[in-house]
Parts: structure tokens; C-alpha cells; sequence
């Protein structure tokens, strides 16, 4: 596709946004062009100079000049939605380069030129509200391995798990904490998690081995990670039949950070809309 690599992946966000209603989770629309797509283990694998996923990163890209084409709404942060435009329009190959060219022109008033004229864009960059992910994802993956757990233990009860006790002993067989869930005034789950600081890929028998270590330990299992789960290992966690588990990778992470605002302070960033003031013309 002419233009830049970011563009093959217009099209995917595109019709994943139009079957799931017009709008849906970021992670879940990325993880579903990355399907779609059948995107390699290997590909996953590589990351741009600041650790992100370059992939993922050049989706993000793809959403942003979407949204600056006015294909996608950006009121909603980690919710893309299709505007009334981006629903009706049907892309093709030429569409979506026209549409680059056409946002392009707004956000060559934000970026610095070179002397041709052209804005200076490297694939590799983050998105400037993407920024801090890459940040704050290295801050939290050079803790050590207690601090880590520490964190964890933070974000479980922010989210609103109870009795977390941590555990973390090699006796254990990988469980690293249990805690409780209360579904009502009556009723409660227990949980039991575990935590791995991991750089590289959580493998299948990971979770295997982790469902094998909490059985009869509770009803329901969680593996928090810095790193990234394979597909197989989430069709794993999935598995009927079995005890099911939750995972969470590094992205997720990262947005569960957002939400409780844990080690990190909102910044609200106003962009003037020009179609608001034509009417007063």
C-alpha cells in the first residue's frame, strides 16, 4: 500500500469497529486485527527503540490519523468509535491514502517541517498520548520481583479485591497471593494470582503449570504480567472444562494504571474545534 506501513492496518480497525456495533475497547480492536491479520509471533515480538510493540504502536497510528480524517471519535479515552462518517464510508486502498493525505494536512500544523515541506514522521515514535505507556511499562518492569507483587497487591485492591494476603514463597508452585471477591452481601470467590515481570512471551504451559499449582485453592485464577500472552495461551486460559483464568499483559496493565491513576496524574489537553465556530459566520 502506498504511503506509510502504518496504513495496512486502516482497513482492519475499520471493519473490526463495524462488527463489533461501531465501537469497542482499544485492546479488544487491536487484538482482533491482529487475528484478522495473522500477525506472527515473531512480528509481536519486535518493539520500536522506546520497547513498544511496533505493531501494536503502527495500529495506534492507524486509529490516530482515522481520527484525524474524522472516521473515528476520540472523546472516549481506550473506546474507539466510529463517527457517523466512518460508518457510512466504505474504504479501499486508495481511500485510505487519500484519507492519510487528507488528515496529514491537520497535523502538519502541530509538527514541526523539515525544508521540503513534509512533516517529519517516524513510524517508531509513540503517539503523544501513548507517550507514557512505554514509560511507565519499563518503570514497572525494572521493580524487583517483591516490588512488583507489592504493586500488584495495590492495583488488586483498587480494583476491589479483598483479603490479599501475598504469598510468594518457592513452596508455593507459582502462586504468588490469594484474595477474595464478594459478588454480593452473601456471596464471595476466591481467587488465587500470579505475578511474573516478564520481557519475553507467557507461554501456554505457563498457565498450565499455574492452573496445576491452584487447584483446590480457589475458584477462579489471575496472571498478571509485564509481558504479552500468546494466542495459545489465552485460548489455555479459556479452555473449557478447566478452572478458567484472567490474564493480564503489559497493555492491559498499563490501562488499569489509567483508570486508578496509580503513579500517574491526568492531564486534560483541549483541541479547538473549527466546525463549531462556522456557524457563527
Amino acid at each position: 500500500m502506498k504511503g506509510p506501513k502504518f496504513l495496512r492496518y486502516v482497513i482492519p480497525v475499520h471493519l473490526a469497529l463495524k462488527e463489533n456495533g461501531g465501537a469497542a475497547n482499544s485492546g479488544d480492536i487491536i487484538d482482533e486485527v491482529i487475528e484478522s491479520l495473522k500477525i506472527s509471533e515473531k512480528e509481536l515480538a519486535e518493539t520500536t527503540s522506546n520497547g513498544q510493540s511496533r505493531v501494536k504502536n503502527q495500529i495506534n497510528w492507524a486509529r490516530f490519523y482515522m481520527y484525524k480524517a474524522g472516521l473515528i471519535d476520540n472523546t472516549e479515552r481506550g473506546i474507539w468509535r466510529l463517527t457517523s462518517e466512518g460508518l457510512e464510508v466504505v474504504l479501499t486502498e486508495k481511500g485510505v491514502y487519500d484519507i492519510f493525505k487528507k488528515a496529514q494536512n491537520k497535523v502538519k500544523k502541530d509538527k514541526e517541517k523539515n525544508t521540503r515541506g513534509k512533516v517529519l514522521f517516524d513510524e517508531d515514535d509513540s503517539i503523544e498520548e501513548e507517550q507514557h505507556s512505554g514509560e511507565l511499562l519499563e518503570i514497572i518492569k525494572s521493580l524487583t520481583p517483591k516490588g512488583f507483587e507489592r504493586i500488584c497487591k495495590r492495583l488488586l485492591t483498587e480494583i476491589g479485591i479483598h483479603d490479599i494476603i501475598i504469598t510468594g514463597n518457592p513452596s508455593d508452585q507459582g502462586i504468588d497471593g490469594t484474595g477474595l471477591v464478594k459478588l454480593n452481601d452473601v456471596v464471595s470467590l476466591n481467587i488465587v494470582f500470579q505475578c511474573k515481570r516478564y520481557r519475553d512471551v507467557v507461554s501456554p504451559h505457563h498457565v498450565r503449570d499455574f492452573r496445576g499449582a491452584m487447584q483446590g485453592r480457589g475458584e477462579k485464577g489471575l496472571v498478571i504480567s509485564t509481558g504479552r500472552f500468546t494466542k495459545e495461551a489465552k485460548q489455555e486460559a479459556n479452555r473449557e472444562g478447566v478452572t478458567p483464568i484472567e490474564l493480564i499483559d503489559g497493555d492491559r496493565l498499563v490501562e488499569l494504571f489509567e483508570k486508578y491513576q496509580l503513579g500517574l496524574k491526568p492531564v486534560t489537553v483541549f483541541e479547538i474545534n473549527h466546525d463549531f465556530f462556522k456557524n457563527f459566520n
